[in-house]
């Protein structure tokens, strides 16, 4: 998550205005948008890393944190004015985050917001981990799939070269059209027989590498140990 973006529903621009200026004075601030829930809009949430619900007209506190279930990649906290409705709100919208307005209310809705933020971002980048090692083994099964072919790709390609070297010997059974179709066929034969060479050494080179760096680590795990 290179730079996080905070949307903040509310009614009350001041409650908007003292997070601003209170995340401002941390290492990290985030990107924060303001929406009045006469805007609002269940589809505004999408995008967004963070949704803070604050003080709202009424009527429209439920229906606002109803419609965040559009936004489920998104962490949600909502501030309530009532500490009393904190276990309520926990178990009516269980994938939001409750804070309490008291004394002290914005550093700990700072302090929540940014812990909810890490999280989102450790959570990035283990999925985008997960998709690398997932594209890793995808081209190591493919790399493999190649060892294993290579055999009946290159006696392949050695018939089709030697078929079109026998028809090139004896012009005079094909017309001077077959003739270039046939020079195209071993060309483009010769060519594909350079790729599966390249490939042989590029598999001969990684294999060697392999078993200098096992060497090179064998010899550094014996020069650690410590004689008698």
């Amino acid at each position: 998550m290179n730079h996080a973006s905070v949307l903040i529903v509310s009614d009350d621009t001041e409650f908007a205005r003292a997070i601003a200026a209170r995340w401002q004075t941390e290492h990290r601030a985030p990107e924060i948008t303001l929406v009045t829930t006469s805007v609002w809009r269940p589809a505004t949430a999408l995008g967004y890393d963070l949704i803070i619900v604050g003080p709202v007209g009424s009527g429209r506190f439920s229906s606002i944190l109803s419609g965040l279930s559009a936004a489920a990649d998104a962490a949600a906290i909502c501030l309530t004015e009532d500490e009393k409705d904190v276990p309520t709100l926990r178990a009516e919208y269980p994938h939001l985050l409750v804070v309490p307005r008291k004394d002290g209310w914005i550093s700990a809705l700072i302090q929540i917001s940014s812990e909810a933020l890490r999280r989102l971002e450790a959570v990035g980048r283990a999925q985008r981990a997960e998709r690398l090692a997932l594209e890793c083994q995808l081209h190591a099964t493919l790399g493999r799939y190649m060892l294993e072919m290579r055999p009946s790709v290159n006696n392949a390609l050695t018939s089709v070269l030697g078929n079109a070297d026998l028809l090139l010997l004896d012009p005079g059974h094909v017309s001077g059209q077959c003739r270039e179709q046939i020079r195209a066929i071993h060309t483009m034969a010769l060519r594909l027989n350079e790729i599966m060479q390249r490939f042989s050494s590029l598999s001969s080179e990684m294999r060697a590498r392999e078993k200098e760096s096992q060497a090179e680590t064998e010899a550094m795990s014996e020069g650690l140990v410590i004689g008698p």
